[in-house]
């Protein structure tokens, strides 16, 4: 007997990667857009490893919602902010930039799980053939 695997929790990690691949996105915005020598200048090595940190956590987390990924941002900022890696202020700022990017974040996970709907009722088609 095959196994049945649910759309919904395939839906659910392709959206989770949407979500990972939009941040990365900002990312790349953020270093080579308009203003990109000036944030590559600005920027010091434990910005980059924060997001990094964040990417990981969003990768691993099971539902994503505007809370959950602020809860996020604020537990990595808050292990950043122990180590003393960074000043106060700065990694604050930084939170507060990655908490503005949920609506990109939010609309390209669902752009990830309505066309992994459609693809999931295309295949449904198919076997019923």
């Amino acid at each position: 007997m095959k196994k049945k695997t649910s759309s919904g929790s395939r839906a659910v990690k392709l959206a989770v990667i949407g979500a990972s691949l939009a941040g990365l996105a900002a990312t790349a915005y953020f270093f080579f857009g308009p203003k990109g020598k000036k944030h590559q200048k600005q920027t010091r090595a434990w910005a980059i490893k924060m997001k990094g940190d964040v990417i990981e956590k969003l990768e691993t987390a099971r539902n994503m919602s505007e809370s959950v990924y602020h809860e996020i941002i604020d537990s990595v900022a808050a292990e950043y902010k122990k180590g003393k890696k960074a000043g106060q202020e700065e990694i604050r700022e930084l939170a507060l930039d990655l908490k503005k990017h949920w609506k990109t974040i939010s609309n390209t996970a669902r752009t990830a799980k309505r066309d992994a709907a459609k693809d999931a009722g295309k295949v449904i088609k198919k076997a019923k053939r």
